[in-house]
């Protein structure tokens, strides 16, 4: 009783006690404060602004409750506090850097308790379900404190899916529920989880071989214990959800497709297009921008298609394309190989283009079902990024977009910030952090960088390269014309197919994507625009000095940042250039 009093009072305590660490200089106190901050935020598991693909569960899960949410909130607004009294006007480097980016993330989350994001712990393609049982593949298994740790997990699990069905009963009092016709896949990705026999789980993945350091005389224990824990206690709880979804949420759906549908709904729109571009830029413009990008891209689709010879649309070309056998790999083990050998290629132009190279490396691993996708190693190192991709689904993955998708998901994408950010000797609070901007616009970028790194020589290479582009410049027209200005589903759906080269099953699974998450899809071009634009003006400002592999570095090397500060950042860098020039 005395620990769960104390642990509840910390946000009151640390506030009354904030003027005792206001001794010292301010560089002392910042990083005292953010000593405090990273404590309570392992303690807690919630970490604000973090990719949620990559959630790794430690012990006892997250407090979801009203009582947690409070608790966290007021703990929050000492940071604020504790931080407001410390003079950073004296600050330079990485302790500016970090100070003013602590505010930001801090006051971000400040707005967010105003609004409805724990209400909606699911959307069409994924949800705290599959998160939780995705989980193991992102976990290194390598102690038998790691298990004993994972065991405390999945006992925890029925407490965890109770608190995140009470936010979706919630989202039922309030009306904010998701749309009834984005809904399609969801009741399967629950059903799905629901195995007769424990052992077939994924969950129990981590108990199938376990590693030479847990002795040989636990291995009986702990398998025996998994098995019992995920049939008492994780597969009802999954059932439970299952049952409240089909007979409580989804007859609850929202008819109206856009979440400014609902009362408020509006307002909250504006809130996750600043949370997921960290700008300030409105829904008015993000249209705008995107339906400029729409028309530029498709005029270099053009071009591509004018050179070689096709005579007929875009979407005859589309379609001759997708239909030529050599755009599919023969076999999964192909498609494996192929994405390996784009990998390597790109791993050996990294030192031409980055100064500073991240020592982790990164594996790829067939992810049957779940497309393609990133999840970083852990901050210790001790296992290594994944990059993941849907083997098994060769004959719909085009070869022609594997050279950008593979750059966007491992170097210089994804893997090389989010595995370099882990290394940066920063506070600990940056490390995990991602603002979707920042990592998917360099996600974005990368791709772009693969034609002066020697890719996308064919043009049906080139071309594979603009259809990813051209999705997310369509995304930015359609998350706002869906969510602010009173586009129907069948309205994006029609837009997507007309200037995409997404399929119509993709096309639909998108569309639904965007209806359920608001404001996340525009993350990737409007990041990606700002980065370019950084780039623009240094090489403006810097002429023939203008250094690449120095300018990658300083994007790269802060770990993720919100646009504004990346700003300051890049023109402070411009300047010092200039300075010792």
């Amino acid at each position: 009783m005395f620990r769960l009093s104390l642990y509840r009072a910390l946000p009151i305590v640390l506030a009354l006690l904030s003027s005792l660490t206001l001794a010292g200089e301010p560089r002392e106190q910042l990083h005292t404060l953010f000593d405090d901050y990273w404590a309570q935020a392992t303690q807690e598991q919630v970490f604000f602004r973090t990719d949620p693909d990559a959630f790794r569960p430690a012990g006892k899960l997250p407090d979801l409750s009203p009582e947690g949410r409070e608790r966290r909130r007021e703990f929050n607004e000492a940071m604020l506090q504790r931080l407001a009294a410390i003079d950073t006007r004296s600050l330079d480097g990485q302790d500016a850097i970090s100070a003013r980016l602590f505010r930001y993330e801090r006051e971000t989350e400040r707005n967010s308790y105003r609004f409805q994001d724990h209400l909606f712990p699911i959307t069409s393609l994924f949800g705290y379900h599959s998160y939780f049982a995705n989980a193991p593949a992102n976990m290194p298994f390598a102690t038998l404190e790691d298990y004993e740790q994972y065991l405390v997990s999945l006992a925890d699990f029925p407490r965890y899916n109770r608190e995140q069905i009470a936010a979706l009963q919630a989202g039922v009092d309030s009306g904010f529920t998701q749309h009834c016709g984005a809904l399609g896949g969801v009741e399967e990705s629950i059903a799905q989880l629901l195995v007769a026999d424990p052992r077939d789980s994924s969950l129990y993945a981590p108990f199938v071989a376990l590693p030479d350091a847990v002795p040989e005389s636990e291995h009986a224990r702990l398998r025996e214990r998994g098995e019992r824990l995920i049939a008492d206690f994780v597969l009802p709880a999954y059932r439970e959800l299952l049952v409240f979804y089909r007979a409580t949420y989804l007859p609850s759906c929202r008819v109206g497709v856009g979440i400014a549908s609902i009362p408020g709904g509006d307002a909250y729109y504006d809130y996750l297009l600043n949370y997921f571009t960290t700008t300030d830029l409105s829904a008015r413009e993000i249209h705008e921008i995107g339906l400029r990008e729409t028309a530029r891209i498709r005029a270099e689709m053009a071009r591509i298609i004018e050179r070689s010879g096709f005579q007929g649309s875009f979407r005859a070309f589309l379609d001759q394309l997708r239909a030529a056998p050599e755009s599919y790999a023969k076999s999964a083990q192909e498609l494996m190989e192929k994405t390996a050998l784009i990998a390597k290629r790109a791993d050996g132009m990294m030192p031409r283009f980055f100064g500073h190279l991240a020592r982790n490396t990164y594996e790829i691993r067939n992810a049957p079902g779940r497309g393609a996708y990133y999840v970083s190693g852990p901050a210790d190192g001790r296992t290594a990024g994944v990059y993941f991709i849907d083997a098994g689904s060769f004959q719909s993955q085009p070869l022609y977009a594997l050279e950008a998708l593979t750059l966007h998901e491992a170097v210089p994408g994804h893997h090389h910030q989010s595995a370099l950010a882990l290394e940066l000797d920063l506070p600990a609070f940056r490390q995990p952090l991602y603002h979707a901007a920042f990592g998917e616009g360099w996600g974005l970028y990368a791709e772009s960088l693969g034609r002066e790194m020697g890719f996308y020589t064919e043009p049906a290479s080139d071309f594979g390269r603009l259809t990813y582009e051209i999705w997310r410049a369509n995304r930015l027209v359609i998350d706002t014309g869906l969510h602010a200005f009173g586009w129907t589903r069948q309205q994006a759906i029609d837009y997507l197919l007309e200037n995409s080269a997404l399929t119509e099953a993709e096309v639909v699974s998108e569309v639904d994507r965007y209806i359920t998450w608001p404001g996340q899809a525009t993350a990737y071009k409007v990041g990606e625009l700002r980065i370019q634009a950084l780039r623009q003006r240094a090489q403006d400002a810097l002429g023939s000095r203008f250094d690449l592999r120095a300018f990658h570095d300083v994007v790269v090397g802060n770990g993720s940042l919100a646009i504004a500060i990346l700003e300051d950042v890049v023109a402070d860098w411009i300047e010092a250039q200039r300075a010792a020039q």
